[in-house]
């Protein structure tokens, strides 16, 4: 399959062909990890992306537009967490978090009656939370991550007309200790570890998610409509919060 092939069969996967908007939701853990510690798991995590896609006449691709609200959860009984340890949890709330997608070989593996799209994204670049002027929640002054997604479809989506598939996903990340955990220049990181799928509606969400949306951002309801930037991150919107 050529590139441009791939990606339309990765964008009606990921999204819908016609502009309509679509929602992934997600749920799983975070583990702590350092050096001479066990891995811990400190909390569950559990999300929402809404998105729709517009086309990009610069690339002859696609524009992805998206914000995600994410929520730290108690491990054990699952509620939204607003503390931890006695400091203010703070949740995800990227508004925008849209991606340009042009023709390229989208890495695919065939299994059996699926394919499975993965895409492996490394992260480094200066820190919005400079050590010097966040020394509480900052162990480095180059933000570094790796980012692990797959998502899974009908393998008729390869050769199907229809705007958008059914599909499942699975993500993981590998980040440094959240700003607001204050761990400070303590070695080691996190992990993350989520499976979820696309759901049919907004209605399919979880009502506990829905609810703390609806309370706090109603507008993570919905996929923007609009193009902007730079995209928001847990560090960036952390920096618009505190002060260094």
């Amino acid at each position: 399959m050529t590139p441009a092939e791939l990606l339309q069969a990765f964008v009606r996967t990921r999204a819908s062909l016609d502009g309509a908007e679509v929602f992934f939701w997600w749920t799983g853990d975070v583990y702590s990890w350092a050096p001479g510690e066990p891995y811990q798991r400190l909390f569950g995590f559990e999300g929402l992306n809404a998105a729709r896609l517009i086309p990009d006449e610069e690339t002859g691709g696609h524009r992805l537009l998206t914000r995600e609200a994410a929520f730290y959860l108690d491990p054990l009984s699952r509620e939204i967490l607003d503390t931890w340890q006695d400091k203010p949890v703070v949740h995800v709330w990227n508004d925008p978090a849209n991606q340009r997608l042009r023709p390229f070989p989208v890495p695919m593996t065939v299994l059996g009656d699926q394919v499975c799209f993965s895409l492996e994204i490394p992260l480094a670049y200066p820190s919005p939370l400079p050590v010097a002027q966040f020394p509480a929640n900052s162990a480095d002054d180059t933000y570094r991550a790796l980012e692990l997604f797959q998502f899974f479809a009908p393998a008729d989506v390869l050769d199907t007309d229809a705007v958008s598939v059914p599909a499942t996903m699975s993500w993981m990340r590998m980040s440094p200790f959240l700003p607001w955990m204050e761990q400070g220049g303590r070695p080691g990181g996190l992990a993350f570890h989520c499976r979820g799928r696309k759901l049919a509606s907004y209605d399919e969400v979880p009502e506990r998610t829905r609810a703390r949306i609806a309370a706090t951002h109603p507008r993570y309801a919905h996929a923007p409509e609009e193009w902007t930037e730079p995209n928001e991150t847990s560090w960036t919107y952390f920096r618009r919060l505190a002060r260094p």
